[in-house]
């Protein structure tokens, strides 16, 4: 399993539009499900995303969480699946690359260069 967590200000429709491209460039994503949520003026997104890793010769899943009030957002990310071990993690390029994949776009983002 690998994370990626950041908080950071923009608007929230546009982080969420921008993950979902980042995520969805790889010719064998797809979205498996999503739901979205509002309390007052937090907004909360949740999307569940699995693509095929050629590196490691099995599927992964990457769970998408957006939070936003205004423009204060925090973004978790989690991938899992991809080892082929019974009792323990043998092989974790597939969850590490699916999660990098998100990470640069977001940090762009985060840092103004996107």
């Amino acid at each position: 399993m690998a994370k990626y967590e950041r908080r950071l200000r923009g608007n929230f429709d546009e982080v969420l539009r921008l993950a979902d491209n980042a995520i969805m460039k790889s010719m064998s994503a797809s979205v498996e499900a999503g739901s979205d949520a509002q309390f007052g003026d937090v907004r909360v997104a949740v999307r569940v995303y699995e693509r095929y890793s050629w590196i490691g010769g099995n599927r992964v899943s990457l769970n998408l969480t957006v939070v936003g009030s205004s423009d204060d957002l925090f973004v978790s990310a989690i991938s899992s699946g991809g080892s082929q071990a019974v009792f323990f993690k043998i092989n974790t390029w597939g969850e590490e690359s699916f999660l990098d994949t998100l990470a640069r776009a977001l940090d762009s983002y985060a840092e103004g260069r996107w």
